[in-house]
């Protein structure tokens, strides 16, 4: 019986609900006189169900309802004010639960100009209905978030004011000026409105309100607050402020509700407070009037009262946000910003940054602008709208011009000038007939591979003279050349030291076959400290010895040293005593000095004369300590550097442990801020000391025991002066690129008299770049000497506390060329060494020099079987700094010289690969290592490869960059991979060449199947390409690609595909086909637009490491970017494999791609190498530590928080999301 009354009920309230609705519209369109009484008792009637019956509300905002219409008709047209205030608490019951939507289908049924006008009429009464006025604003505050237009409205009906005055007539009704505050703080989200309000008093106002501690009114405090927050975000109401004081009244009021709440129940409040103090200095004079008011030290003492308190975080947020943006803006410590080092151009560039800089007045550098501040393009105002104009940025950036996009193969350059480059291609004219091709096998190694100790390679006697010499090219047929055998390519887990016992067994047997294998000294590829078989610590009171091959050991006369000598006599090794360092030609870096140590030091480094012995288990062919001196003679930097860094000269074997992305400690962000602001506030304890400036020869390395020595005189270093801040605290300044006055980001640096036990504290100071891989978990890397002694020469990641944030150093918009960004951002990381007085080398990424890559080059062809491999090294040309850019030929020696034979050795397609066109991005180096030791190599699929393609390959784009430490310019000062398309011989010689070489295989008809540029990515994890296609970009574009009726050969997707499912560390969803006019320059879209390169790809190595796959979770090393290198090859045989004639049916998953594209609705972006905002996930801390001071969202209206987040969650994919569902 029950049961039967409950569904009767719930039946008879719907239908009693439509019944009611029903009899209010018919009411409505009878329009009789006496109907208000019925209006009033069906609203009623309505309004108590809607109270009652959650069912009720529901069904009136259900879709397909006309509910809302009717009332709101019934609203626009009675005059009845009961049924006025019934039907607006009806709204108001319907929008307060049920989050947003349901305050949206208000506005989007034009309830908000409705209740606009009600009010505007309802403002003549006199005095006004205080009910119809609180019902009024209540309803507005709540669907005013969901109307952008509300504010625009608001104006145009004169309704603004209205709330205002209503304010300022009743400021002891709290009950009737919390609402119209609510909407105030609505309409001042339009900054035409906050002016206008502003004019109007309404700042003054708000001080009226908001006060001192007290526990009565606190919802109206934390509403009058939130409203002034967003007045103040106008710079005519916040100056207004500063003129008034109010700077320092808002301070007064933080401390005074600081000191109160000590239960913490208040927190709205204070925060509210911090963010009127964050909006009013956006302003220059907001910032000066909060230093004024002593404001630095206010908020330093505060949030470090708070920090105690995990809940009370977004109160230090905001603190240290506000202390960042107000520390006063310096300009960098430096005589001038442009780099240290100076190199004459031969030619001045028309325009663009360098003409601009070679323009600027002889005492114009960094000078002061005026309007970085004062022309009131503040920061906040900017942040507040740059994920708009990034957006915009992003499809403006796409190409839309379908002609643009068409390729067009153009030589560019007369038939008869391009025949220069014909003396590059001698293998189509080679007819070999002078060589002895019977033999298609490599001949047998014989060596005593099954003798034990270690594994040598030889290197024939007579060839090492002829090695010092890049421009030996061409076959060189030598009878004593060894064979290249699998052996060479072993590579040791882990160098350890040997047991005694061991070393005693096998000493006469490692001698010997030393002695009959090693005529040179031999060193690991990156993996060996030397090759000679021990390497001992010593006492010995010479000033000076030899280390292994006449090494110069360099002494500190200050303090008591241990050198290094060698442990017996090396009969097999030919050294060079002085004749090698004759003078000051070439020089090691000082060892590091163990000296007489204490007893708590390790006894193997003590004065015992116990041996640490290096026993090398395995070597790699391409490393040579000897070679690489020569290398370095011959190698010209602008600084004329005579010093070489030890693991260039040692050489770097990977870590044989795996080495996490770092996890970021929780605040550690605000804790270096905080760190920072403390140098403004106890300004006493800064010791402000400079230890090391490139700018000021007679600055000398400080003699005290406890302080750091920097050097950065070698090849590739980076750095410009360091200064001490507090006893282990240093800033560091970077050197600008030649002929600039920017691009910092690369440092390569030494460092010795470190003690162990003591966290030194690192600050690099004027990197340039917005965001970095250091917020998310890459490490810089770090090189220790007596590591490598000790059989352990790596480059490992280390450091602790690394984030990457925006500082307080500056430079002026003339100085940056007009760019914006104007601000300087610090990599802060703290290290505790090993080992005392070591000598450690600290770096961006794993560094790979110019002499470096001669040596490989030498090495390689030393070795190379020349009956099983075709290899070629030219010289392509001379660079500015008067140095060879090399030019490698790999392929396979035709079977013989019959006709056929060599007919299938000349019509090979060509491979064209180039790389370190960055100086910085050195990564792409240890990718081309790869790829060129695969192509050497023995493996079978190796020859296979070199059977099925011709490679060209241009190793080092830049060498000038690399050899003087740039970061992205060559010294033209210019970035060589945005000269592509009209480069100038004479300022860009690599890049008018190497754009020769592919104009000349175009004018013969002889096209590269793939031509790949690799790059390495400063701010994404994972190995991707760029790729250039129409159909894609114009899919991006939102254009109708069917009204394009385009076709397009879907092949260009083939190689990543392949490189996605065959190299660990390839992401095919970062991958990129879009065309980009920023990046129309660049060699990609050059070689793919004006040579007709189809496949013409950008390969970007991160510097970071991988989010996915087999090396997930892990930091990149040069073992995975070798192996990297490597894969790519082995993807080049599967692309032959499938791209030939018999084998041209693909799989259709592989290149069907044309259906998804179309359905697939994801953002447009512009997937460069530029744009960060999708890169990475924001922090769980609630500032933004992306290194932007300001960057951090304002929280919604506390009623709609939830709806937006949800409807984020809903519409934005990220962009990788957005690219896997275009590429999976």
């Amino acid at each position: 019986m029950k049961v039967k009354k409950n569904l009767t009920c719930s039946v008879s309230t719907s239908s009693r609900t439509m019944s009611l609705l029903s009899q209010l519209e018919k009411i409505n369109l009878d329009s009789v006189l006496g109907e208000a009484d019925n209006a009033r008792y069906v609203t009623a009637k309505i309004l108590h169900l809607v109270q009652s019956q959650e069912k009720t509300k529901k069904e009136m905002t259900s879709k397909g309802s006309s509910a809302i219409e009717v009332i709101l008709s019934t609203l626009e047209n009675t005059r009845d004010p009961q049924t006025i205030l019934n039907i607006l608490s009806i709204l108001i019951e319907l929008v307060s639960v049920g989050g947003g939507r349901r305050a949206s289908v208000l506005v989007t049924k034009g309830g908000t100009q409705i209740l606009l006008q009600l009010l505007l009429n309802a403002s003549k009464e006199s005095p006004p209905n205080e009910e119809l006025m609180v019902l009024l604003h209540t309803l507005l505050a709540k669907i005013g978030p969901k109307d952008k237009k509300i504010g625009m409205k608001a104006r145009i009906n004169g309704a603004l004011n209205i709330s205002l005055n209503l304010v300022k007539q009743n400021l002891q009704n709290h009950r009737l000026i919390l609402p119209c505050l609510q909407v105030l703080r609505v309409y001042s989200t339009n900054s035409v409105n906050a002016v206008s309000l502003g004019k109007n008093g309404v700042v003054e106002l708000m001080f009226k309100i908001i006060g001192p501690f007290s526990k009565k009114n606190t919802s109206l405090m934390k509403v009058a607050l939130d409203t002034l927050a967003a007045l103040l975000k106008s710079k005519t109401n916040a100056r207004r402020a500063v003129d008034r004081g109010y700077v320092h009244m808002l301070l007064t009021i933080y401390v005074d509700w600081h000191r109160h709440d000590s239960r913490h129940r208040y927190m709205l409040i204070r925060k509210g407070v911090l963010q009127c103090i964050k909006s009013v200095t956006n302003i220059k004079l907001g910032r000066k009037a909060f230093i004024d008011a002593n404001g630095m030290k206010i908020l330093y003492n505060t949030s470090q009262e708070c920090l105690a308190v995990r809940t009370l975080d977004p109160l230090v947020n905001t603190s240290s946000l506000i202390m960042r943006k107000c520390f006063p803006k310096n300009r960098l410590p430096l005589p001038t910003i442009k780099s240290a080092f100076h190199f004459q151009l031969p030619v001045i560039p028309a325009s663009g940054p360098v003409a601009q800089m070679y323009n600027l007045p002889p005492d114009v550098d960094d000078v002061v602008d005026e309007s970085d501040d004062n022309d009131d393009a503040e920061t906040e105002s900017e942040i507040e709208t740059e994920d708009d104009k990034d957006q915009n940025f992003k499809n403006d950036d796409i190409e839309t011009d379908i002609n643009k996009l068409k390729p067009r193969q153009e030589l560019g350059r007369p038939l008869e000038e391009l025949k220069m480059y014909e003396q590059f291609f001698p293998e189509l004219t080679e007819n070999f007939q002078e060589c002895d091709l019977v033999s298609k096998e490599p001949k047998p190694f014989v060596s005593n591979a099954n003798l034990g100790g270690p594994i040598v390679v030889p290197t024939a006697g007579e060839e090492f003279s002829a090695e010092t010499n890049p421009s030996v090219i061409g076959i060189s047929l030598k009878e004593g050349n060894p064979l290249l055998t699998e052996e060479y390519n072993r590579r040791p887990a882990f160098l350890g030291l040997p047991k005694k016992d061991s070393i005693k067994a096998s000493s006469l047997l490692q001698q010997n076959v030393q002695r009959n294998l090693l005529p040179s000294c031999q060193c690991l590829s990156q993996e060996i400290v030397t090759g000679l078989d021990r390497i001992s610590l010593q006492n010995t009171s010479e000033n000076d010895q030899y280390y292994a091959t006449g090494c110069v050991i360099k002494k500190d006369n200050k303090t008591s040293l241990t050198p290094l000598a060698c442990s017996k006599t090396c009969e097999h090794v030919s050294p060079c005593g002085s004749s090698l360092f004759e003078g000051s030609s070439v020089h090691l870096g000082k060892f590091c000095c163990t000296g007489v140590e204490s007893e708590e030091e390790d006894s193997k480094s003590s004065s015992s004369g116990e041996q640490v012995v290096l026993e090398v288990s395995d070597v790699s062919p391409v490393h040579d300590c000897d070679l690489y001196i020569e290398m370095v003679k011959t190698t010209k930097s602008i600084p004329e550097y005579s010093e070489v860094a030890y693991p260039d000269y040692f050489g770097h074997i990977p870590p044989p442990f795996k080495e996490p992305i770092l996890e970021r400690p929780y605040g550690v962000q605000r804790t270096k801020i905080s760190q920072d602001i403390e140098r403004l506030i106890h300004q006493n304890d800064i010791i402000d000391r400079v230890v090391y400036d490139l700018d000021n020869s007679i600055c000398s390395a400080p003699e005290e025991v406890d302080v750091l020595k920097f050097n950065s005189k070698f090849e590739s270093g980076n750095l410009r002066k360091v200064i001490q801040i507090r006893k282990n605290e240093y800033d560091l300044i970077l050197n600008s690129d030649i002929n600039s006055n920017h691009y910092h980001q690369w440092f390569y640096f030494e460092v010795s008299g470190m003690k162990t036990g003591i966290g030194y504290r690192f600050n690099i100071i004027n990197c340039e770049k917005s965001n970095s891989q250091f917020n998310y978990g890459m490490q810089p890397l770090m090189y220790s000497v007596q590591e490598a002694l000790n059989s352990r020469p790596s480059w490992t990641r280390v450091g602790t506390d690394i984030c990457y944030y925006k500082n307080h150093f500056s430079r002026s918009s003339i100085a940056a060329g007009g760019q914006k960004g104007k601000s300087y951002y610090t990599i802060t990381f703290t290290v505790t060494f090993q080992h005392k007085d070591d000598v450690c080398y600290f770096a961006y990424h794993y560094p790979y020099t110019y002499s470096t890559l001669k040596m490989h080059l030498q090495k390689l062809e030393s070795m190379h079987n020349p009956q099983q491999i075709y290899f070629r090294q030219d010289a392509l040309c001379e660079t500015l700094g008067g140095n060879i850019c090399p030019i490698v030929t790999i392929t396979a020696m035709p079977e013989s010289n019959y006709y056929e034979h060599i007919c299938q050795f000349r019509n090979r397609p060509y491979i064209f690969l180039s790389a370190r066109v960055h100086p910085g991005e050195t990564n792409a180096s240890w990718v081309m290592k790869g790829t060129l030791e695969y192509l050497m190599s023995s493996n079978p699929s190796a020859q296979s490869l070199r059977e099925s393609y011709i490679f060209k390959i241009i190793p080092m784009l830049n060498p000038d960059g690399v050899i003087n430490g740039n970061h992205r310019c060559s010294l033209s000062g210019e970035d060589l991979n945005r000269q592509w398309q009209n480069p100038n011989p004479d300022l860009h010689p690599t890049i008018y060449h190497a754009k020769g070489l592919l104009q000349y295989l175009a004018a013969i008809k002889r096209l590269p199947l793939v031509y790949c540029d690799y790059h390495g990515h400063s701010r994404k994890k994972n190995v991707f390409m760029y790729g250039c296609s129409i159909k894609e970009t114009m899919w991006h574009t939102n254009v109708n690609t069917a009204s394009c009726d385009l076709m397009e050969d879907p092949g260009y997707r083939v190689l990543p595909k392949i490189l996605s499912q065959t190299a660990p560390a390839f992401c095919m969803g970062s991958c990129s086909f879009v065309v980009e006019k920023s990046k129309e320059s660049t060699a990609r879209v050059v070689v793919w637009r004006e040579i007709g390169v189809q496949r013409s790809y950008t390969m970007e190595s991160t510097l970071c490491g991988c989010d996915q796959g087999k090396y997930k979770g892990l930091q990149i090393g040069t073992k995975e970017l070798e192996e990297m290198g490597a894969k790519f090859c082995v993807g080049l045989l599967r692309l032959k494999r499938m791209a030939s004639p018999l084998e041209y049916n693909l799989p259709s998953g592989l290149l069907d791609i044309e259906n998804e594209l179309i359905e697939s609705s994801c953002k447009v972006t512009s997937p460069t190498t530029y744009v960060l905002d999708e890169d990475e996930p924001r922090f769980l801390e609630e500032v933004d530590y992306s290194a932007e001071s300001n960057d951090d969202q304002d929280a919604e209206l506390a009623d709609n928080v939830g709806d937006y987040e949800a409807n984020n969650q809903e519409d934005g994919l990220s962009d990788s999301d957005s690219t896997r569902i275009l590429l999976s």
